[in-house]
């Protein structure tokens, strides 16, 4: 088992590698240039040239990629070209948001999602079973955005029950709960729609094996079947899909950020990529990828628990 995890997070070295190649790439061929925005549209062109060559712009492509991969790797992503702050610090400052953002949105989805998936197994081809699969699939076409100012206007604007903006504070105060209620939820509900269906077919299949009709015919009750029994043994594509959708929700988090003005790196890298401080974007990206990564290790630790019979040599 360590063997293996000390592979996996060798392995991060190459990903990480690739993702800040393309990431400072993709930024280079991006229309617009962060001197003249810093300046002005109508700056001198010796200003100009004097903040490039501040910023480090003039050099060769090989020359500004080389330096800032050897400071990344000294923990080092630069100064924002908009603050002059730290990028470090700013991502100190505005990760731990973003986490509990994604955090509660993933509680979420795996509550209802996990829920209207045993149910719907349970109860499959009922009016149950048909409206739970319909209900999944409005939740997985309808953007983000829109449900976001839906439920800002159902449950803000109209009920007046939930703040509509902002981080009231934290998680365990009755105002920072109240404040990451509407977010959290309007996260969760594209995954908890793909949890579910996963969920209803997993669990469809594992009911029908000969060990879940044995448990059946040895009396035990239909809870006990389907909790002890059939759960844990439908879990394992779950918790993979419940892996990869964590890190989608991760790239969401910027529409839900900016709709909801919560001050997450998420949204500090929207705004980045208007303003084209490069340096931002890429400490942004490259820590979204590294707690991605990470996740998918995590998801690999779980596989072991579920299912015993799995070994990592």
């Amino acid at each position: 088992m360590l063997r293996h995890i000390a592979r996996r997070l060798a392995s991060l070295v190459p990903v990480m590698l690739g993702v800040s190649v393309t990431v400072f790439l993709i930024l280079q061929i991006t229309p617009g240039d962060p001197a003249r925005l810093m300046a002005g549209q109508q700056a001198d062109p010796q200003v100009l040239a004097n903040i490039r060559a501040e910023l480090g712009l003039d050099l060769p492509l090989p020359v500004q990629y080389w330096n800032f991969l050897s400071g990344a790797v000294q923990g080092d992503l630069g100064r924002s070209y908009r603050s002059g702050r730290p990028v470090m610090d700013e991502i100190r400052r505005r990760l731990p948001f973003t986490l509990e953002l994604a955090v509660a949105g993933m509680v979420f989805a795996l509550a209802l999602g996990l829920s209207a998936g045993i149910l719907a197994a349970y109860k499959r081809q009922t009016l149950f079973d048909t409206l739970t699969m319909v209900g999944s699939l409005l939740g997985i076409s309808m953007p983000g955005f829109w449900i976001a100012i839906l439920l800002l206007i159902a449950f803000s604007l109209h009920l007046g029950w939930l703040p509509a903006s902002g981080r009231g504070g934290p998680l365990w105060t009755g105002v920072g709960f109240r404040h990451l209620l509407l977010p959290a939820f309007t996260l969760s509900l594209s995954s908890a729609a793909v949890l579910a269906r996963i969920t209803r077919a997993t669990m469809i299949e594992v009911l029908n094996q000969d060990y879940i009709k044995t448990a059946r015919a040895k009396g035990l009750g239909q809870r006990v079947v389907m909790i002890k029994h059939a759960l844990k043994n439908a879990l394992i594509p779950v918790v993979t899909i419940a892996g990869i959708q964590f890190g989608d929700m991760l790239a969401n988090t910027a529409i839900i950020e900016t709709v909801f003005a919560w001050p997450g790196i998420s949204r500090v890298g929207v705004q980045a990529i208007g303003a084209r401080d490069f340096p931002m974007v890429q400490g942004v990206v490259l820590f979204t990828a590294l707690v991605f990564v990470l996740m998918n290790l995590v998801v690999d630790m779980l596989y072991v628990y579920l299912d015993p019979r799995i070994k990592y040599q």
